[in-house]
């Protein structure tokens, strides 16, 4: 059966934006898929509604497929089938731009990280940090005109091993150092798999401020697992630009689109931010 994720929503409607607030969402869509053997089902289609309620400025994703063989047969046979095109390029909304680059290479496809915008683009760069050959990780980085300045979104899939993530956040130190001016502004964003909050520091001394609600309680942003979330994969880390409000879109829908629930948050920049 197809969703709406529209009737179990918590989203604001977008009469609430702040004016001149950038909204920003993450989401590990988990390739679109859920479920294991005869139980597997097809989620991209119920993602690109969820996507598009987001009505978000900047969409970070990850665990998303380029294509994928074997997922496209399996699913050929049912209502909705498997997109055509790359599940970044499907689940764009109307008018939005798309990157993508990939991360793993596997047997029967590939998959990474993707950025969808309401804003224009600039030349799309992609860091390999990846720690070990087990786990292929990678950074995807857009510069991103947002109202006449510079946004940097960098989409990141963390390791899952603590001594690797933080090894990960050295490599991400040096190229922003490299690729980012210092004075423009930087949303780095997606699935840190932090689950022992221990990233917070370190990401601290890059000159990043994970987003908050002002006031929020400590459950606000959690997002993992989605049926039950108890832990805050997802996040936003910011330079320049302070956070207003988070959220978490909850419900059944949004619990049985992937095994991460989404964050949403509205931003605003920063006195003299990118000006």
């Amino acid at each position: 059966m197809k969703l709406n994720p529209l009737h179990s929503s918590l989203m604001p409607s977008t009469g609430q934006r702040e004016p001149g607030a950038l909204r920003v969402a993450t989401y590990n869509i988990h390739k679109g898929v859920r479920g294991v053997g005869p139980r597997k089902r097809l989620e991209i289609h119920n993602l690109g509604q969820a996507v598009e309620a987001f009505d978000a400025d900047l969409v970070f994703l990850q665990e998303v497929r380029a294509f994928h063989t074997r997922e496209a047969r399996f699913f050929d046979r049912t209502h909705f089938g498997w997109p055509a095109e790359g599940q970044a390029e499907f689940l764009a909304p109307e008018g939005y731009e798309v990157a993508y680059r990939s991360n793993a290479i596997t047997r029967h496809g590939e998959h990474g990280n993707a950025l969808l915008s309401r804003w224009p683009m600039g030349d799309v760069g992609h860091h390999d940090v990846s720690d070990h050959r087990f786990e292929q990780r990678g950074l995807l980085h857009v510069p991103v005109v947002w109202q006449g300045a510079t946004v940097h979104a960098v989409v990141v899939h963390f390791g899952l091993v603590h001594r690797s993530r933080v090894r990960q956040v050295q490599r991400l130190a040096r190229f922003i150092e490299a690729e980012v001016p210092p004075d423009e502004m930087l949303v780095v964003a997606g699935d840190f798999n932090d689950w022992g909050e221990k990233l917070d520091g370190p990401m601290a001394e890059l000159g990043l401020t994970r987003a908050c609600a002002p006031g929020g309680r400590g459950g606000d942003s959690v997002t993992f697992p989605s049926l039950v979330p108890v832990f805050a994969l997802d996040r936003f880390y910011l330079r320049g630009l302070q956070c207003r409000g988070t959220l978490v879109p909850r419900g059944a829908s949004w619990a049985r689109m992937s095994d991460h629930l989404p964050l949403v948050a509205e931003l605003v920049a920063t006195p003299a931010a990118g000006r």
